[in-house]
């Protein structure tokens, strides 16, 4: 087996995000959480339900950007509102700054009355992240990303959250924040970002150096795992024979698997 590339510990790290959610709409927005929630679908979680990205749901799992061979259902665009406010979904987002307390911004760069960069716009992220379990996919984590605060909140952090009051509280999720160096989550002090593992090749220290707040670290923080063999073989020749993961995460290739 070939040395495992920082793509491939990443997307065995975005498929445990979504390990232990049994039966729930996976949406994954991006190629490499597209890859990981196929991946466990395949391996950790067979009760995930997948779509296609547009209206369908599939019963099989295809490549990247393969068009699904096995339908098992159809869900017309307003039906996923219906979902969202139903809760039983993942979503894993893009995310172009979060701040100590987990809050996300995707709306735009600069003072709120006169921002020097417009993006996408909060979209969808306030109620997916008041109705569903939430996730990050970070794949440059910089000190321009991870701030102290976020310039618009768009994706809605536990704090804010709670003092909004229980109607924003009682299903917010902040589950995991998964970036090329590192997987956190929100539950520091003060429900604050928390380093819970580093890549293999990453050190701690590069993390906290990549990161624009005082990070909470345990003393003891382990390495993301490597993926196993049976899903390296998924990765590389089910799942993403194109190598297209490479795109998104630099082929950093970690030492080799014991």
């Amino acid at each position: 087996m070939s040395a495992i590339s920082r793509a491939e510990v990443c997307a065995a790290a975005i498929a445990d995000a979504f390990r232990d959610d049994g039966e729930i709409f996976a949406s994954p927005m991006g190629m490499l959480p597209m890859l990981g929630v196929r991946l466990a679908k395949l391996t950790s979680n067979p009760d995930l339900v997948i779509s296609d990205s547009e209206s369908l749901f599939l019963a099989g799992v295809p490549p990247l950007f393969a068009k699904g061979d096995v339908v098992e259902g159809w869900i017309p665009f307003p039906k996923v509102f219906d979902v969202v406010a139903h809760g039983k979904r993942h979503v894993m987002m893009g995310a172009t700054q979060v701040d100590r307390h987990g809050n996300q911004n995707i709306s735009a760069i600069g003072d709120f009355a006169q921002p020097t960069r417009q993006l996408l716009g909060v979209r969808g992220a306030p109620g997916n992240t008041v109705n569903n379990r939430t996730s990050y996919w970070v794949p440059k984590h910089s000190p321009r990303v991870f701030v102290e605060q976020v310039d618009i909140v768009s994706g809605v952090g536990p704090r804010n959250a709670k003092a909004a009051g229980a109607g924003a509280s009682k299903y917010n999720d902040i589950h995991r924040i998964v970036t090329n160096l590192a997987v956190l989550d929100v539950k520091g002090a003060g429900d604050t970002v928390r380093l819970l593992s580093v890549h293999p090749g990453v050190t701690v220290d590069e993390v906290r150096e990549a990161t624009g707040f005082a990070l909470e670290v345990d003393a003891d923080v382990p390495e993301t795992r490597f993926p196993t063999t049976e899903e390296l073989t998924l990765i590389r020749e089910v799942l993403d024979p194109r190598t297209l993961r490479d795109r998104e995460v630099r082929p950093v290739s970690p030492v080799e698997a014991s």
